[in-house]
This record gives C-alpha cells, structure tokens and sequence, in this order.
C-alpha cells in the first residue's frame, strides 16, 4: 500500500536558518545564532508554505553504503527527533554539510530554512517532521507603511513561497530504514546535488516507482529510442501501446510485454537497445517482473503525448482511440508547388 502523509494538523514549532554562499566563488556559509518561534496565525501560515511543495511526491530514503549513521542528514535528523533542544545545534550541521556539498561552479547561493513540524499524520500516527527548504533567488515586493504621520511605499526583498527551489522533508517513520523522505528541486539544474550528494537519498522501490519507471522508459522510447524518419503518429501509437500493457495487466513480465505491446522483431531489438542507454543514463536497471500499480499506470495514460505541432502555428490533438487508427484515417503528402508537407484527416462527421 503506497504511504500516505496527512499535514491536516502539523505545526511549525521551531525554525532555524542560514545563508548558503558557493565555496567555489569564495561565498561565506552563515548560520543563525538562535531560533526562530512564532504565534500561532504565523505558525499556521509557514506551516502551510513549508509542506505544500511535498504533496504526491516519490517517496525516498536516507542511504550510506556503509552504514546508514554516517549519512549526515540521517544522523542530523535522528538528533533532532530525539532531543528538539538540538535544532539550533543540528541545523548548522546539516547547513554546513550542504555548503561543502555546494562546491559545483552552477550550484547558486540561496537561504536555507530548517524547520521542526510537530503532528504530522502517517499511518495514523502523529509524528515530526523535518522540512528542508532552499530558496536561491530573492523576490522583490511592495510594502505601504506609516513614516512621521504619512504613508510611504518601501520595497523589499524576501523568500516567495512558491518561488522555494529545493525541499526535503525528513518524516519520523521508518528510521530504521533511512526514515520516510521525499525531495523536489524546481531550480532546472542537476537534481542529483540536491537528491544524491546533499540529501543521500534512493527512490523506495515498490510497485508505485517500478510502474512509474517503466512507463516513463515507455514514452522515452517512442520519443528518442526510434528511428529518426520515424512519423510522429507512428511514435504517439507505439507510447499508446507499450502504456496500455501496463493499464491492462496486473503482472509486468519484459518478455511477454515485448511480444505483445512491441510486437515486431525490429522495433523489440529497438526497446532493448534504448533500454540498455536509459538505464545507463539512470544509474540502476529498469526491473523486468513487477506488479503493475494501477494508479501510476493511469497517469502515465494521461501524461502521453498526443499532440501533433506544426510549424505554420497549427496543433492537433489526437484521441487514444485514433492514434490506434491514425493509418486509416490520417494521410501525409507533399505539395510540390508550395514546397511543403501536408496532412490530410479523413472524417465521417463534424461533432459540436
């Protein structure tokens, strides 16, 4: 059964805070020399804006190859859960391990907010939790305040909630296998800094990531793994059918998906190939018998592409129902007195 967080009644208790600089560009690391604790309305509004970011994420765990104490957020964690008088303390631990791990020309400067939340709901328990928030860019905004008798318009500087880059939340469940983790990074770089170097962190490999691998492997496929000549129609089609193997069955088995969604001995030799690459590129192999999770099955269904865009500002949706049928109803040519390609779309009737 996946694992579910409810944050219906969890409260910011207790924050602590540092400014992250890039060791590489000589960019100072500093911490807060006391915490930050707020009323309650404050409270409610930080607690708000510290988990929105965490819902419906990959669950992870804290990892070492060793020994799971000397993964350093692991061990910071574990510290805090077990005496909350320690947050100050670990805090600029786990801000100094992040600012040794910053040492990538590209890794930005930014804030640093480590906060304690109190009654988090997992498995009908009432747990803490740890939220880790990085944001590297500063938003301006607008402030009217009263100066000797007047009012006056200030511009200030500050952390925009929903501008926050990087998250990690460390909930206090499971700890002897690395606690229940789950990590974002919006900021477009290279999320293994933040995932692998900083957090030390791997994917749970249950049947919810194994679906969700697979059919991302899928749709990889149709998109770089065939030929170049390859239509865009004939792409959307083989998506369609390699997802649809995963809607319709509740075991996943590589050999027969190959003979059924791939069918062709060309395109079979094709996949293998691609998946040889992709699991290159991913560092760990995709599994080949699993059962199949058939909530991620359906939303890899409607995370298909199924858009056809054309340089003269035309798009075409396609239904699933007609990318199977795209050959008897969709015709390709070229206009030799234009110089250009068209697409002729064969129809019964016109539906309002």
């Amino acid at each position: 059964m996946p694992l579910t967080l409810n944050f219906r009644n969890a409260k910011l208790s207790a924050m602590s805070l540092a400014k992250v600089g890039n060791p590489v560009r000589d960019e100072p690391l500093q911490t807060s020399q006391s915490l930050c604790r707020f009323q309650n309305e404050e409270a409610d509004l930080l607690t708000h804006c510290f988990l929105k970011s965490f819902r419906s994420l990959e669950l992870h765990q804290l990892q070492h190859h060793t020994d799971l104490a000397k993964n350093e957020l692991y061990a910071a964690a574990a510290a805090i859960f077990d005496d909350n008088t320690t947050l100050l303390e670990q805090g600029a631990v786990i801000a100094r391990h992040l600012y040794a791990k910053s040492h990538h020309p590209n890794i930005k400067s930014g804030d640093l907010c480590i906060a304690l939340i109190d009654h988090v709901g997992v498995v009908g328990q009432a747990v803490q939790a740890i939220s880790i928030v990085k944001s590297e860019s500063r938003v301006p905004f607008l402030q009217i305040s009263e100066r000797d008798g007047d009012l006056v318009l200030t511009t200030e500087q500050g952390i925009y909630p929903d501008k926050i880059d990087k998250g990690c939340l460390i909930v206090s469940h499971g700890r002897a296998d690395g606690f229940t983790v789950y990590l974002f990074d919006k900021s477009g770089g290279n999320t293994q800094f933040w995932v692998r170097d900083f957090a030390g962190a791997k994917p749970v490999t249950n049947d919810d990531f194994l679906t969700r691998r697979f059919s991302e492997l899928c749709v990889e496929f149709a998109k770089r793994g065939l030929p170049e000549e390859t239509l865009a129609e004939e792409r959307m089609e083989v998506a369609s059918r390699t997802v649809n193997y995963l809607k319709e069955n509740d075991e996943f088995d590589l050999v027969e998906f190959e003979q059924k969604a791939l069918e062709k001995p060309e395109r079979i030799a094709q996949f293998e190939a691609f998946k040889v690459d992709y699991e290159e590129e991913r560092g760990e192999p995709v599994a080949e018998k699993f059962s199949v999770s058939k909530k991620e099955a359906e939303k890899a269904g409607n995370r298909l592409k199924s858009r056809m865009k054309l340089d003269v500002g035309v798009e075409l949706k396609f239904s699933p129902g007609f990318i199977h049928q795209a050959a008897h109803f969709l015709e390709r040519g070229h206009d030799e007195e234009k110089q250009m390609e068209f697409i002729k779309i064969f129809y019964r009737k016109e539906e309002v």
